[in-house]
């Protein structure tokens, strides 16, 4: 709810080493298709946060929320999180999906939540581990997305005023210390009930004036509760396209090191414009991708090479038990399919990482090849080099030694493989951390 809008700098990717003796490295976007992730804002289990949540809002805003929050289903049943997660699972889908750990203050994922057995939030808790973890990253939306928690004794902070909610005041003004110690506290419900966070939501306006003490904040949560290097956070929209929609990389640390860490601020490419975070609010396809493909917020992003990030709430979705929302999502999901074959489903834990580790790979020529030095670990790595007269590429990593597999174009890049076009050669590679080596020739 709330959220703002971020401008920011485009982020060039130009060669990152060139010389007469060496030829130059491009990085470009993994796989050399355009990353795309789809974010779910509001789920948790079982809970209709817009049902619960719009009379606490209401309580600091009384003009503002006057919608019929009654009229909404307490409940969003695990049998439609069953049908979604089974559709986006047949069609590729990857993105993130929440879990707010204390959900506008009904209960506790990791205790009990009035209204609903035991057993069923046991059951609801673990079908997202089940059906959602391998292609969503789950994370908190911080505690309760309502009312501001104080942390010590557990319990909500008495006044609804903006200064006690999550969604506005609060966040504005603490430290990176005191909002790290309460984004961990969310997450160690998340880690109770058997989820590995990699990075946070934030509910609504939640830090959106304090920024840069937020990535640091979630930096510490995480690499504190779930020992991460790379921890992310989703907090800005950018609906400008001429504005920049790349990742920032933030508070690095430990770069020449062993123990290099960061934040990594993801931002979202689009509204919502599916059924709105109250449920109640019809959206329009033709919004993200018109039916021939031509306009939309998700075509002006795919265009400018991405990452292609678009956003949704769960209460939306669900519309009601009508699914408007749903049927909104597969629309423009068949379009897409329609429209594009370069795009790469990837989840915000991997956007994050290959972002961490385009900006601080090493790069350097000697008589062996293309030396790399990988401070934070990342999949389908992907540069290219000009064409070589003769080559035969391998990996080299810690003693072990991978040729990469040739595919008939650039646009067939997968994992540990290479293309070579008419004046390029394109390596796609799985990195881990510390020294790796491409050699051109066995």
């Amino acid at each position: 709810f709330l959220r703002s809008t971020l401008l920011s700098t485009p982020l060039m990717r130009m060669p990152l080493i060139s010389s007469v003796a060496n030829p130059s490295v491009e990085i470009v976007n993994p796989r050399n298709r355009v990353p795309i992730n789809f974010i779910i804002d509001d789920s948790t289990a079982l809970v209709n946060m817009a049902h619960y949540g719009i009379p606490q809002f209401k309580q600091t805003f009384p003009s503002k929320y006057t919608q019929d929050w009654r009229k909404l289903p307490r409940e969003i049943p695990d049998s439609f999180v069953t049908e979604f997660l089974g559709w986006c699972r047949d069609h590729g889908i990857k993105g993130k999906y929440s879990m707010v750990p204390y959900p506008a203050c009904t209960g506790w994922l990791n205790r009990f939540i009035p209204g609903w057995s035991r057993k069923e939030l046991a059951e609801s808790l673990q079908l997202v581990r089940d059906k959602a973890t391998a292609h969503w990253d789950i994370h908190p939306e911080m505690i309760s997305h309502t009312r501001v928690i104080d942390i010590k004794s557990g319990l909500p902070f008495p006044g609804a005023a903006p200064e006690f909610m999550e969604n506005w005041e609060w966040s504005q003004t603490r430290s990176a210390d005191e909002l790290g110690e309460y984004i961990g506290y969310a997450l160690r419900v998340l880690k109770d009930v058997g989820f590995d966070c990699d990075g946070v939501t934030t509910p609504g306006g939640f830090g959106h004036r304090n920024i840069s003490n937020l990535a640091l904040g979630t930096k510490y949560a995480v690499a504190d509760v779930f020992g991460h290097s790379v921890a992310h956070f989703f907090r800005d929209v950018v609906l400008d396209p001429l504005k920049s929609i790349q990742p920032d990389v933030m508070h690095v640390t430990g770069i020449n090191s062993n123990d290099a860490r960061c934040a990594v601020h993801i931002k979202a490419c689009t509204g919502d414009w599916f059924g709105g975070w109250d449920g109640l609010t019809p959206g329009n396809a033709d919004r993200y991708i018109s039916q021939d493909g031509q306009t939309g917020r998700l075509v002006e992003a795919i265009e400018a090479g991405g990452p292609a990030v678009f956003i949704c709430h769960w209460p939306g979705i669900y519309y009601n038990g009508t699914q408007l929302g749903f049927d909104i999502f597969k629309t423009v999901i068949h379009r897409l399919e329609e429209h594009y074959e370069n795009l790469h489903w990837m989840k915000l834990t991997d956007i994050a990482s290959y972002w961490a580790s385009m900006e601080h790979t090493e790069f350097s020529w000697d008589q062996k090849g293309l030396q790399m030095q990988v401070p934070f670990a990342t999949r389908d790595f992907t540069f290219t080099l000009p064409r070589q007269p003769s080559f035969s590429p391998y990996h080299y990593c810690r003693g072990k030694k991978r040729p990469l597999t040739k595919v008939s174009s650039e646009k067939e890049l997968r994992s540990n493989s290479y293309a070579v076009t008419k004046d390029k050669l394109y390596c796609c590679l799985d990195l881990p951390k510390g020294q790796n080596l491409l050699a051109l020739k066995a």
